[in-house]
């Protein structure tokens, strides 16, 4: 196997390599890799005692015995059991039914053993039109289609030899790797410290992935905020290229070189799904951001327990984050929102109000279409809104384009329009909060991750960067409410009158948590966005008025929409109906000027 490392994280198998893996079968099984599985599997057979064991004819718990399986494997993959009894020690027993049982189920759990492991296959390639992102699609079929075709076949092989029969039903299932990827060096105009610390660090130009891909991360759910902090993370170090990965993230307006250790690769590569890959174009420009998601903890000692941090390079014009390595990071929103604050940070610098929401452009049969703003905390039900509105909607609705799901920002025109972008082509979201079987129908193109605890989500792409980057005049900017009954005075979707009594409820940013975070009970957070603003609140609050101000006079519609997904028994009926609300608002082009109570908060 032509290979330049192999690599084991926890549950994760990194192969590193150039332009092949294996080119037949027996190169397969004489890999240092298949001999490392093996010995994996051997181990933990003997470490629960498997009653298989004794089954087998050959004593693996000698050295020997070993050597003899692995040879007799190789040998199935070529040839019958039958012709191969009378060279084995055991002769013709070897031949016994209850033997070949116990050699084909060692062969089957081996198999499955295989591939509980989360596969990586990371392909390099050196600058040039000979290089292998040029020539993706023939690289990923000469690597990792071959290298499924291979394992497939061997174990295939492998067991009709020994039963001598052929399978009724074959199951084309990933067996070679989950995710496959393309890393080349690139030239950018990074400042001279930067490229002391990465420039060695390859740029992932494409990615191959198998679907449905489920990832088991360390955690599922992240703690704290992103603080900054007066000391770049990057000083003193120096990334091993054989250890990191940069995805260079397109992020609204931004390119943000994202780079993670190969320790969270599982996280690194699930990307793909959430953020447009820049182009060499954008990459030779430089960024606007950096990431290091999973350094050293010693690099970060120094700023606490929860050293997740950011550092505001003045000088440069370059926002720096990092993240350390550690399990209890090990989590896709430590990605995603590390990511998005940074994003907001420069966004704020140029002159646009970040907000933490989901932003849809609607039209319907009748010809009406309006652009609509939920800005909300993580699980107040946005997404859980416009999904049902999906859905309630139906063929009434001939096109509902989703701007941002989750971050964005506000542009202030020339002319006084207010004009909403976003930042993702895809959705990071929670599994319970979608649609009974959305996610399923889904599933050819999902990132699944932790499917089996609380929290469980799914990452699916949702728009193009096109939509994204468009900039669409808003109409409706509605706070989601997720914690408020609906009575007379507090109606479903409800006018804040006044500039002060609207940003005073933005401003609050009240929602009940619903076990995303560590946070519990009615939480209130500065505009529902802790990712930027709060700290950069001067500067925010200036961006803010501004925006709401336009916004007023534009004629934009500014509430409340109350979703009550925090409220025990309203988890899918609140969303529904909030939903028919804004079913409503697109049919008639406007709501009842139902006044709302300005004590922001309160309920």
């Amino acid at each position: 196997m032509a290979i330049k490392g192999f690599k084991q994280e926890a549950n994760q198998i990194i192969i590193h390599t150039d332009d092949h893996v294996c080119s037949t079968k027996q190169e397969l099984l004489h890999s240092d890799i298949f001999l490392r599985v093996i010995e994996q599997y051997i181990d933990r057979l003997q470490d629960c005692h498997a009653p298989l064991l004794k089954a087998l004819p050959f004593d693996v718990t000698t050295r020997e015995g070993r050597a003899l399986l692995l040879g007799t494997l190789r040998s199935l993959c070529d040839f019958p059991l039958e012709q191969l009894a009378d060279s084995l020690p055991q002769g013709g027993k070897v031949l016994d039914h209850g033997t070949r049982k116990a050699l084909d189920e060692f062969v089957a759990d081996l198999y499955n053993f295989w591939r509980s492991f989360d596969r990586f296959l990371v392909l390099h390639g050196e600058p040039g039109p000979s290089s292998l992102d040029q020539r993706p699609y023939r690289a990923f079929n000469a690597t990792a289609e071959t290298l499924t075709h291979l394992v497939r076949s061997a174990y295939r092989d492998v067991r009709e030899n020994i039963t001598s029969d052929h399978p009724r039903v074959y199951r084309q299932v990933a067996a070679g790797c989950n995710v496959a990827l393309i890393a080349v060096p690139r030239e950018n105009k990074l400042p001279e410290r930067y490229c002391e610390a990465v420039g060695s660090v390859p740029f992932i130009r494409q990615v191959w992935i198998t679907p449905p891909m489920i990832v088991d991360p360390p955690m599922n759910k992240r703690e704290g905020q992103f603080q900054q902090v007066s000391r770049n993370p990057v000083d003193g170090l120096k990334l091993p290229k054989r250890e990191w990965l940069c995805y260079p993230a397109v992020v609204g307006p931004l390119v943000i070189f994202i780079y993670f250790h190969q320790k969270f690769i599982g996280l690194g590569t699930a990307l793909a799904n959430l953020f447009e890959l820049a182009s060499d174009e954008q990459i030779a420009q430089g960024p606007d951001a950096l990431y290091l998601y999973g350094l050293p903890s010693d690099t970060l000692a120094d700023f606490g327990e929860l050293p997740t941090v950011f550092f505001d390079d003045e000088e440069n014009g370059l926002l720096v984050g990092a993240v350390p390595g550690e399990d209890k990071f090990g989590y896709f929103g430590y990605l995603k929102k590390m990511t998005l604050t940074l994003h907001n940070i420069v966004m704020m610098k140029r002159g646009r109000m970040p907000y933490h929401g989901a932003m849809v452009h609607i039209l319907l049969k009748s010809g009406h279409e309006t652009n609509i703003l939920l800005i909300g905390d993580t699980a107040t039900g946005k997404s859980e809104t416009l999904e049902a509105f999906r859905v309630l909607g139906g063929n009434n609705i001939r096109e509902l384009r989703i701007i941002a799901d989750d971050m964005g920002s506000l542009e202030i025109t020339p002319d006084g329009q207010v004009l909403a972008y976003g930042t993702e082509i895809g959705a990071f979201i929670r599994l319970d909060d979608l649609q009974q079987g959305y996610a399923f129908g889904q599933i050819d193109r999902a990132i699944i991750m932790s499917p089996q605890r609380v929290n469980a989500r799914v990452i699916l792409p949702i728009t193009t960067i096109d939509e994204v980057l468009k900039g669409y005049p808003v109409d409706f900017i509605l706070y989601a409410n997720n914690y408020e009954d609906v009575d007379e005075t507090h109606p479903i979707a409800g006018r804040l009158q006044s500039l002060d009594s609207a940003l005073e409820v933005f401003r609050d940013g009240a929602a009940m948590a619903k076990g995303t975070t560590s946070a519990t009970g009615l939480v209130h957070s500065y505009f529902a966005n802790i990712f930027g603003p709060p700290q950069y609140k001067d500067l925010h609050e200036d961006l803010a008025t501004r925006t709401f101000e336009a916004a007023i006079k534009a004629g934009v519609w500014i509430g409340q929409l109350r979703t009550r997904l925090g409220i025990a028994g309203y988890q899918t009926r609140g969303p529904e109906e909030a939903a028919k609300t804004l079913l409503s608002i697109t049919s008639e082009g406007q709501l009842e000027e139902t006044p709302e109570r300005t004590c922001a908060g309160a309920g």
